[in-house]
Formats: C-alpha cells, sequence, structure tokens
C-alpha cells in the first residue's frame, strides 16, 4: 500500500474528525491511532466511503478497523472520534499528512497546545489553523478550545498579582537597610 497524503478535518465541536486518505495500488486501509506506548490500537470509525474509477466502489469490512477492496487507486473518507482533544496516529509508511482546525480551536500556544516536530503551523484569515507533515510516520497534535487559553492567561495573572503582594515587602525592606 502506498499513502499520498491524508487529511484529517476536526468538526466544530472537536470531539470528532473527518478524515481522507488518498491510497494507491491498494487492496485494503486499516484504521489505527498510536496508544500511550507506541502500539496501534484499532479505531472505530464511521460513514467509511471509497471513492476511485468505480461506480459506485464497493469494499467490505475487515476486522475491527478495516476495509478490504479491489487493488486500485482509491480516496477513503471517514469519521473517527477524537479523545480529549488529541489527534495520534502513526503509519506504515510515510505520508503527507494535514490537520485542518476549525476556528475556535487552535494548537498556537506551547503551554496548552502540542504538535509534533515538523508539523508546520498556518492561521487561514481567522477561519481555521491548518497544521501539515511532509512524509510523517507519525503524528501527535493537541488542541484547545479560547476557553482553556483564558482560563491560562487568568491563572498566570493572579499568580502574578501574588507574587507582587509576597515580594513587594520584602523589596521595601531591602531598601529600608541600604539607607
Amino acid at each position: 500500500m502506498q499513502g499520498l497524503s491524508i487529511e484529517y478535518r476536526v468538526l466544530p465541536n472537536g470531539t470528532a474528525y473527518e478524515g481522507t486518505v488518498q491510497v494507491e495500488k491498494s487492496t485494503g486501509y486499516q484504521f489505527y491511532e498510536t496508544g500511550a506506548m507506541g502500539e496501534r490500537l484499532p479505531v472505530k470509525v464511521t460513514n467509511i466511503t471509497l471513492n476511485g474509477a468505480c461506480s459506485p466502489c464497493t469494499f467490505n469490512l475487515s476486522g475491527d478497523s478495516g476495509i478490504s477492496y479491489p487493488e486500485g487507486n482509491y480516496t477513503i473518507t471517514y469519521q473517527g472520534p477524537v479523545r480529549e482533544n488529541h489527534v495520534i496516529t502513526s503509519f506504515e509508511r510515510p505520508y503527507n499528512v494535514s490537520v485542518v482546525l476549525p476556528w475556535g480551536l487552535d494548537v498556537r500556544n506551547q503551554f496548552l497546545g502540542v504538535v509534533s516536530p515538523g508539523g508546520e503551523i498556518t492561521a487561514i484569515n481567522n477561519t481555521s489553523v491548518n497544521v501539515n507533515w511532509t512524509n510523517a510516520r507519525s503524528v501527535e497534535l493537541r488542541f484547545y478550545d479560547q476557553g482553556r487559553e483564558s482560563l491560562l492567561y487568568m491563572f498566570a495573572n493572579f499568580w502574578l498579582i501574588i507574587a507582587f503582594v509576597l515580594l513587594t515587602p520584602f523589596l521595601l525592606s531591602m531598601r529600608r537597610k541600604k539607607k
């Protein structure tokens, strides 16, 4: 199986994604995500469609997490779950991978978001945030919503105020000792 590209388009509520994968000279595809120890775990996906030089293109479900079809070049579309704002997956061969986040979800704050090495982040005209990898064998992305970013700033401001209140008497007492 030779992979060309994969696109994950996270839905606006952040709980699912629509995946689109292009394959060539392929007879089947397995739907996996990466577990905590790097193991490949099957993913239950829904709304699977197969498009190619056939009308209609048919496929058979194979096992818990895959499909099989006649050899050929296809585009496979499906929906999968997003758990805890985290998209993490690995591939048997390198793919060009794109993850598209709708406006309101983001990865650009390094205290809240995670993008695996090689990911290039691009904001598109206040409509989406795109992250792209070239020839990636694995991809990890953790995103957040505006509410979490606001909480981070509120938390940081709270601790700055606490630091100011606690340090002010100390600094004033040092100033008096110098006189």
